[in-house]
Order: C-alpha cells, then structure tokens, then sequence
C-alpha cells in the first residue's frame, strides 16, 4: 500500500531497520521460485523471465536499502505530517481494492424523480457529484445533505429548439480543475463552467453538426470533442483571450450570468468512421484515440493534431466506451466482452470474456490495474489487469468481486413488465471515483430507448 525510504538519525537506525527481514525476503523469494517452477513443470510457458535474485545475492547496498524501506502505513502518514525529507509513495487503489474485496461496499440510492437517464458524471469536490442527463439537463448532487440542484445550460448565438437537445453525453474536467467542460443547450455545441463556482465561461459553437458524444482535456486549455458527425474540433479555452460581453447593469438574479461565445482552433473530418462515440486521451503516447460505431478505432497526433491511424477491431459490436491505463493500455466496451489493445499497434492483446451474456458493455475506467467495468445488466464487474482476471473476493474466494444496482426509477412501470418476463434491470452508463477511491459514484437508466427512467447511486 505505501513505500518510505526512513533516513536515520545521526548515530542510530530507523524503526524498520530490522536485520531479520533480510532473512524473512528470502525464504519468500525461495517459496516462489520453486512455485513457479511446479507451475512451468506441469506447463511450461512460452515467454519466462529471471529476476536478478533468483541467480545472486542482494549487496551490501541493497540489504541497506531494503532495511531502511517500511512498507508501514503509519510510517507514511508520519512522515508525509512532518514533511520529512524522505521519499515515499502510497498506491492510491489499494483503498478501493481492499473494500472490494472484503465486501465493504454499500450502496446509496439516489432519488431523482422524473429525469431521464443520465449519461455522464464527475466528482466536483469530496462533497458534490456532477452529472448530465437525456433529457439535457446538467445537474450537481450534494452527499451529505442529499440535494439535487440543476445548473443552467447555455444557448448558443442562433438559438436552439426542443430538437437540437438531445442529452449530455460528457462532461470532464481539466487537470488543473478549474474549468468543467459538458454538452450545452445544443447538442452539438459545448458549454465550460468555472470551477468550484460553476460560473459560465464560454459556449463553444460552429464546429458540429451533430450531437457532441464525448470529450477529452489534453492539458490546462486545450479540449478536443468528437461528434456524430465524425468530426474532431479542437478548442483553446484561455480567459485571458476571451472576449466577454459587456455586464448588463440590470440583470436578473435568477438568469444565467453573460458568458462569452468562442470558435474551435480547428476541425478536422476523422477518415474511416461513422459517428464518433468516444474519445480520450493518452498521456504516455501524446495522441488522442477515438472510437465510431462502425467498428473502428482511430489514432490522432495530440502535437500536431493529425490522424495516425484507422483500424478495425476484431469482431466488435456496439463499441460504446474506451479507457486508457496511464501507461497507455487501452480497454474498449463491447456487446460482450471487454478487449485490451496495444497502444503501439492497436492489437488485441486480451479480450476479457463478461461474465453475463448480453450484458454490453456501458462504461470502463481504470484505477492503477484494475478496470472498473459498468454493464448494461445493472452490474459492475473489476478486472485485475496484472493479475489477468476478475477482482476475486477475499471473503468468498469461489466468487468475483461484483456489485448490483438497484432497479432505480421507471415510468410507467406497466411498460417495463410488458416489455418481457426477465427481470427489469438499469443500465450503468456512468460510474466515477472521487479522489480518494473510498467512494463510488454509479448512474444510468433503462437501456431501451423507449423506456424513461433514470438510476443513480453512491457506493461508499
């Protein structure tokens, strides 16, 4: 969970300073090695690597070191208090699996009324919950005192009627998190708010034609938005090159404060698609990869803002989500499993079979090596990617790690029952973890596109 290299006192050693945990590491490297060799005698493995300590001993120096490191939690939390020159590192996903796995999450449902499936979300703070709905509304959800409000949503300069909204799809938040950014009144326009006070900034207009179904922030000012379209615009939101309309001296209270109207930096046509339907960035690689629903992924240049690639992934159906891992390992949602790409050549590198037939696949995101996979059944599933399967449960270790959403809010219910004899179940479109990965923050509603309804609730 947490890592501190201890430096000493003149004269003395550190408390973990123990000569025996030399000892201690190396019966558990015998232990496994010889594990490991039982394991390549009944299957020998195509591809095997050696560390350094299965052939030598550790030095002088690297004996030092390992005495000088505690792996205590409180050692962590002292030092980190006292801002001792010491350096040290904590997993922050160790929380969340911890909590997993010993059954520790409970869930909240939230009551929502008549909204109409909600299909983005953010942690705002440790407090509040952003989200955005289908019926294109924009809405902040207070934890401790269980308040809904609604944000009001910015109309563009040629005006907008009850056809041109079509939901919010997305709603990020930029690194520095002072700006939010989310679908506006339009759905082919984009709003930015500022953060914690949710003031309008600006509408970004006159680069979709289409409905706006995701976006991404590559760095403090620069946003990127993908659209039915198939279009990529690219926007520069800078305040200090903004030119804000002049104040009214008489302006309601209660109406939406003046905010400017800006223009994409550039827009470019993504070649091979049809309907982009999601869109994130890769830090480690610098490009921008985007997902269409006719089954391809394609690869942009984030400096030069140029397409790279185009390639068709295997068999894959209803390809609604992708995440990227920080070192660049991509997941993309599928009808019925979950595949992991190579971000150098955009190979297959694992498809994670779902547990559930026909659940598809709604909403990914990865927290360190797990994949936090939201389903169409009501269900989210957590894969281990270094350990190559699901989250197992450590009180019941013959199952996985799963949580179950509750039904949620459907109108009218004589539409659900009819609809056939299984058990009615919400989709997850969304989920998010605030900072502290303690809690989770899950939303959806019913997957026809008939059915209104809504579903929401907090795992903590």
């Amino acid at each position: 969970m947490s890592r501190t290299i201890r430096k000493s006192t003149e004269g003395s050693y550190p408390s973990c300073y123990i000569t025996s945990r030399i000892e201690e590491r190396r019966q558990r490297e015998k232990q496994l090695r010889q594990e490991r060799r039982r394991k390549n005698t009944d299957k020998p493995d195509d591809f095997v690597t050696y560390e350094d300590s299965d052939s030598e001993e550790e030095t002088i120096h690297q004996q030092r070191q390992i005495l000088n490191t505690s792996f205590n939690f409180v050692d962590y939390v002292r030092s980190r208090e006292s801002d001792l020159k010491e350096v040290r590192s904590v997993d922050p996903s160790h929380a969340s699996r911890h909590i997993l796995t010993h059954d520790m999450f409970k869930e909240t449902p939230i009551n929502l009324g008549n909204i109409n499936k909600v299909f983005c979300s953010q942690w705002l703070s440790n407090r509040q919950i952003v989200f955005g709905t289908k019926c294109n509304k924009l809405m902040v959800y207070d934890v401790n005192t269980r308040r809904v409000d609604s944000i009001p949503t910015l109309r563009n300069s040629r005006g907008s009627n009850v056809d041109t909204q079509s939901g919010i799809h997305s709603c990020q938040i930029n690194p520095s998190r002072t700006l939010l950014a989310t679908g506006a009144r339009h759905s082919a326009d984009i709003a930015i708010y500022r953060l914690p006070t949710l003031d309008p900034v600006c509408i970004g207009e006159n680069a979709h034609r289409d409905w706006v179904f995701d976006m991404c922030w590559l760095d403090d000012q620069f946003l990127v938005s993908g659209s039915r379209d198939t279009k990529l615009a690219l926007w520069r939101i800078n305040e200090d090159l903004i030119d804000f309309p002049e104040k009214k001296e008489k302006e309601s209270e209660e109406a939406c404060p003046s905010y400017a109207h800006v223009s994409p930096v550039i827009v470019k046509e993504v070649r091979s698609a049809q309907k982009i339907r999601a869109v994130c960035f890769n830090k480690e690689y610098k490009e921008i990869a985007l997902l269409s629903l006719n089954g391809y992924m394609h690869l942009f240049n984030a400096e030069t803002f140029s397409q790279k690639m185009s390639r068709k992934l295997p068999n894959c159906q209803e390809n609604v989500c992708i995440a990227c891992q920080e070192n660049g390992l991509y997941a993309v949602g599928c009808r019925s499993y979950t595949l992991l790409l190579d971000p150098r050549t955009l190979q297959a590198v694992k498809k994670i079979a779902s547990r559930y037939n026909g659940c598809g696949i709604r909403s990914a995101s990865f927290q360190q090596n797990i994949l936090t996979i939201g389903t169409g059944l009501g269900m989210l599933m957590f894969y281990d990617v270094r350990a190559g399967k699901y989250l197992e449960s450590s009180i019941n270790t013959s199952r996985t790690v799963v949580l179950k959403a509750s039904k949620g809010y459907v109108f009218p219910d004589e539409d659900v029952d009819n609809l056939s004899n299984v058990k009615y179940v919400p989709a997850i479109y969304t989920h998010c973890y605030d900072q502290s990965y303690t809690r989770l923050f899950t939303a959806g509603g019913p997957l026809p596109a008939t059915l209104i309804g809504n579903y929401c609730g907090i795992w903590q």
